[in-house]
């Protein structure tokens, strides 16, 4: 934000240091006195995660476990399937009465009644096109099984899905976690004169709280805020000696590419889709070869660069990120009885102010040079 686009300082408080500037102010460092020129902390909070529907169960499945959406579902299939855990495919992220008071009795029995919220906690959610027939995904019945209990009847990916359910529905009713966040700032006189002041921040979980239960993961890449790195006890006017002084370069990275927990979410986001499609879906562009799995990452291939090519060229308006979810909010209002699904249906096909038509599109394809 400092820089133009062609890499020119525009901002007049600060000082550019490139890497023959950052050497020389290292060495004029070496044996410099270090002293704390202040410490500040802030007290602060984490909130549990709501419990799982099926979009988060296949990220955090993804990044706890490494598995594939694919992989996720079948897993969570076979556990509903024998009674273990409610229904797989949802949206919700409510608990049902019984669940709640299932899972507050547990979590006080394991943890301490100073671990579990004072008030059952909900999670509501405002989201466009959300079907909420089912319930969040949770240990199923009215007394929550623990992992231990049925460790001997489960296979080793049965076990490990259940217990990562078991987890994150108990840490959904209790307490926020406290945390401290310290930021120092040290000072020092450089060899030529200058008057040097770095900082230094870190975090540190004052009260565990839910995290006694469970702690959501995040994607590679992605920006964590809690990072708990424990700085030393310091306090203002301290002397300190530097034990290393270095000059680092650093580069801007690209965006992550696409993992599948990630591309769930995006997919979620941009509502396209329904959960009960997010793993056919991931599935369908990897073995059509549009995207090949790269550890974690899912990498592009020049298919699918064609391909998408060829789809917004000539089907532009199909291909919009927004024409699923459009269509979904629209098939919504005819549920509703706010829309008439004849009239829709005629202007979807054979075209309308809003539409160009199906029909057009499909009578014409024989211009098309794939």
């Amino acid at each position: 934000k400092d820089f133009d686009d062609r890499g020119v300082l525009t901002a007049a408080q600060v000082l550019h240091l490139d890497e023959a500037a950052a050497g020389q102010l290292a060495a004029a460092l070496e044996g410099a006195a270090f002293t704390v020129r202040s410490v500040q902390e802030k007290p602060g909070t984490r909130r549990p995660s709501a419990p799982f529907m099926t979009s988060t169960l296949q990220q955090e499945a993804s990044r706890k476990l490494g598995w594939n959406a694919r992989r996720a579902m079948q897993v969570a299939q076979r556990l509903y399937e024998n009674g273990y855990i409610t229904y797989m495919r949802t949206d919700s992220t409510t608990l049902s009465a019984t669940a709640v008071e299932a899972a507050r009795r547990q979590a006080t029995e394991l943890y301490g009644a100073d671990h579990v919220s004072e008030v059952p906690r909900r999670y509501d959610r405002k989201v466009k096109n959300a079907q909420e027939a089912h319930e969040a995904i949770r240990p199923s019945g009215d007394v929550f099984r623990t992992p231990g209990e049925v460790a001997r009847e489960l296979e080793s990916d049965e076990f490990r899905l259940y217990e990562l359910i078991w987890r994150r529905t108990l840490a959904s009713q209790m307490v926020d976690a406290r945390i401290s966040t310290t930021t120092m700032r040290l000072g020092a006189q450089s060899a030529d004169g200058r008057d040097v002041v770095f900082s230094a921040s870190g975090t540190v979980v004052k009260f565990a709280g839910f995290r006694a239960a469970y702690e959501e993961s995040v994607d590679d890449g992605a920006d964590r805020d809690d990072d708990e790195r424990r700085l030393p006890a310091l306090a203002e006017g301290d002397t300190v000696a530097a034990r290393e002084l270095r000059a680092e370069p650093h580069a801007t990275k690209p965006p992550s590419r696409y993992t599948e927990a990630s591309l769930v979410s995006t997919l979620e986001e941009l509502g396209i889709g329904r959960p009960s499609t997010y793993a056919s879906i991931i599935s369908t562009i990897i073995d059509r070869g549009y995207v090949a799995p790269r550890g974690q990452a899912l990498v592009p291939s020049w298919t699918a660069f064609s391909v998408v090519r060829l789809l917004e060229e000539h089907f532009g308006d199909l291909v919009q990120y927004d024409f699923t979810a459009d269509m979904e909010a629209d098939l919504d209002r005819i549920a509703e009885g706010d829309q008439d699904r004849v009239d829709w249906l005629t202007g979807f096909y054979f075209g309308s102010d809003r539409h160009r038509g199906l029909r057009n599109v499909v009578d014409n394809l024989g211009e098309i040079d794939a």
